[in-house]
């Protein structure tokens, strides 16, 4: 851009009505301009020994998770959930607690920065200088690529009317926890089979019973903090609601269920084909196209379980009122997930619980209107990476995601990045990317941040959810938003006018949680609750017309090759996920299943240690055919003997002194096979493990004593 767009031209580009102008001409109500002050400089409107509470949004993942933060003389000392929001209804998981320790951790970016590729010496900089640097950059605008995190926030919003008003390429949309949840599958199985490309709710809190493949909603699936509530309203039904549990590892979801079955890795679509069999002959005494051809023998034993197992399970879902089938990322994250995939969604329409209570709908339009727009798949991600190597990108900036450490190394991600003149970096913390850029203009905080979420799942109600900052920043950071705002020359005076101009529409809908005469009096409600939503339930009945009559390609997963002496499966940790390593709270907590603090295991089977010559801390070497990584053995009596396990989230070779050359990256080991959705097939890594002579103790909470016995062998 040469010169300044006019706010008219503007939103005539990105098709805003005009009338919106002239709201906006408004002044906004005085808690906007009321300054937060930090600890140094006592707030005018604090007391001594009185505390003062702001409602917020969750940034730790992208569920969209309602905070109220508790300050006190500036400070903020403690959060809870947001009892008004619908995702959360005033829970939050460990991560959303320990937000705090992302606020005040010692290894934060604390200027703008310059610096040379992977030196982790800044020379800073100031933010006019920065914003210079911005503002070139989107003066090639057909060599511009935004790289976003999963959250479809504010950012999001105008980064894609920045780019639809220069003529860039539209913003990318990544992260590890929707790669391991194979989003972008389910939303392709729901085209499949319904019509419609959108994301699912799963209505658990209604089901009697819930057959879950793989879905660990009880650690860390696509809403988490709600589907446990679901999971516990399911529970305290007058008839108590069950959980089957099929996966080859026995995760926290599995350890809640009523019965766990091992099933190997890949045949997840056969044993539900196998499941719509057996009911529909049950029920109808003949089973539609999409189950007719499965042979429930062949399938049971390819799944390695018994036939009377699948035959009761079966039965239970004849006799239950309300039955319900989900399907986890692992489950999908096969060459053949996509089948798995429909598979699944086609049990669902054959049980008849789409759009009823207790069964799958398609989840609410967003109150701002915007349509479906999913997260990019691996293969999507691959061709950004050929773009990238091909000189196409001139300029890369990189927020909320962290794709050299998320992305496979065989992806070729961090290579790709030499062929890319510019990068910059709009990261928090010093993490992998941030070091491979060229320049770090550090954001806000989340507790320091203005914006709002979209909320894609985990509520009936259409809804966003409202963000504001509850401390003053600590550094000379500065809101992204507004970097781009004076970049790019924008009409809107700074980022709250932006947000203001896109919530404006809800101050006329009916039907909410409140409801306000002019924006003025919407924004300062809109602060109040911490967001805006519908009262009401606005889910979707899926179409379920002819979806069980589509015929399904399934197979039992990938053929063997040279590498299949086991199954790798690599689940996100409940505590770390994704970006929580460089908090001290959450490496301190415990793991769930395995009590293991601090580090990264490989879980094995004790019967395949045992034949293999191995004890716990024995350290191993996994090798892939991509990579090799180094490891402690844990053995896990809960995992099939063909199968083993690593949890993502430690490995960082950055990110700050709490994260930083501490455990492995178990994604290292994946390769680039895609599903037919092009998610990523990482559940179809393969390995061997070789001993390294080497042990390296494990720290637990468990007793190794009281669990193995260690240590009262006879002598």
């Amino acid at each position: 851009m040469t010169e300044k767009l006019s706010r008219r031209d503007f939103l005539k580009v990105i098709g805003t009505g005009a009338a919106v102008t002239t709201v906006l001409t408004g002044c906004g109500p005085a808690s906007r301009y009321v300054t937060r002050e930090p600890y140094t400089k006592m707030p005018e409107y604090n007391y001594n020994g009185q505390s003062t509470y702001y409602a917020t949004t969750c940034r730790e993942c992208a569920a969209g998770c309602g905070l109220v933060v508790r300050t006190m003389q500036g400070r903020a000392i403690k959060t809870e959930g947001n009892p008004y929001n619908p995702v959360n209804l005033g829970k939050t998981c460990a991560r959303g607690q320990a937000t705090l320790h992302g606020l005040y951790n010692p290894d934060r970016v604390k200027n703008p920065a310059k610096h040379a590729r992977g030196d982790k010496t800044l020379t800073e900089i100031d933010w006019d200088t920065a914003i210079g640097i911005v503002s070139a950059a989107l003066k090639d605008p057909t060599g511009v690529q935004f790289l976003l995190g999963l959250a479809p926030d504010h950012l999001f919003d105008l980064v894609s009317d920045l780019c639809k008003s220069l003529g860039a390429p539209a913003p990318i949309r990544y992260g590890a926890l929707g790669m391991f949840e194979a989003r972008v599958t389910l939303g392709e199985a729901s085209r499949a089979v319904f019509g419609r490309p959108d994301t699912l709710f799963f209505d658990l809190a209604n089901a009697d019973l819930t057959v879950s493949f793989g879905a660990n909603f009880l650690e860390t699936w696509i809403s988490p903090v709600a589907y446990t509530r679901g999971y516990s309203k399911m529970r305290k039904q007058r008839a108590r609601g069950l959980l089957v549990q099929l996966e080859p590892r026995l995760s926290q979801t599995a350890a809640k269920a009523d019965a766990w079955h091992a099933i190997k890795p890949g045949t997840e679509g056969l044993v539900a084909a196998a499941l719509g069999k057996l009911y529909a002959e049950e029920k109808f005494g003949i089973a539609p196209a999409a189950f007719e051809t499965v042979d429930v023998q062949a399938a049971a034993e390819a799944a390695g379980l018994e036939l009377e197992s699948l035959e009761k399970l079966a039965f239970l879902l004849t006799r239950a009122e309300r039955p319900l089938v989900i399907p986890g990322g692992a489950a999908l994250a096969h060459e053949n997930g996509l089948e798995t995939a429909k598979a699944i969604l086609a049990l669902n329409a054959l049980l008849g619980n789409p759009g009823k209570p207790g069964g799958i709908y398609h989840t609410p339009a967003s109150p701002l209107g915007e349509e479906y727009r999913r997260p990019a798949s691996m293969k999507e991600m691959a061709e950004l990476v050929e773009r990238m190597k091909a000189g196409t990108v001139k300029t890369l900036l990189v927020h909320g995601v962290n794709p050299v450490f998320e992305l496979p190394k065989s992806l070729g991600f961090e290579a790709a990045l030499a062929s890319v003149p510019t990068v910059i970096s709009f990261a928090t913390f010093p993490d992998e990317t941030a070091l491979a850029a060229d320049y770090i203009f550090p954001d806000h905080h989340g507790l320091e941040s203005w914006g709002y979420q979209r909320v894609v799942n985990g509520t009936g109600q259409s809804m966003i959810s409202g963000a504001q900052p509850v401390v003053a920043p600590y550094y000379n950071t500065k809101s992204t938003v507004d970097v781009l705002l004076a970049a790019a020359g924008l009409p809107f005076k700074d980022e709250v006018e932006f947000i203001q101009s896109k919530i404006t529409p809800l101050v006329e809908q009916t039907g909410g949680f409140y409801s306000a005469a002019d924006l003025p009096s919407f924004w300062a409600l809109f602060q109040q609750f911490g967001g805006w939503w519908k009262n009401d339930s606005d889910l979707g009945a899926p179409n379920v017309a002819g979806a069980t009559e589509k015929k399904l390609n399934l197979t039992a997963g990938e053929k063997s090759d040279s590498y299949d002496e086991f199954h790798l499966l690599v689940y996100p940790s409940p505590i770390l996920a994704e970006a929580g390593a460089n908090k001290p709270w959450l490496q301190e907590i415990p793991d769930p299943m395995t009590t293991v603090m601090w580090n990264t295991w490989l879980e094995i089977n004790p019967k395949t240690a045992k034949k293999l010559g191995l004890h716990n801390d024995d350290v191993v070497r996994v090798v892939s055919p991509f990579w090799a990584v180094e490891v402690s053995v844990y053995e896990y009596p809960a995992i099939r003997p063909d199968v083993v396990a690593i949890p993502f989230g430690q490995g960082h070779t950055a990110y700050g002194r709490y994260a930083e050359n501490r455990g492995v990256n178990p994604a290292d080991l994946f390769g680039a096979k895609t599903n037919g959705a092009g998610d990523l097939a990482f559940a179809a890594t393969k390995v061997r493990i070789e001993k390294t002579g080497k042990k390296r103790e494990l720290s637990r909470l468990e007793s190794k004593l009281g669990v193995y016995g260690e240590g009262m062998e006879e002598h």
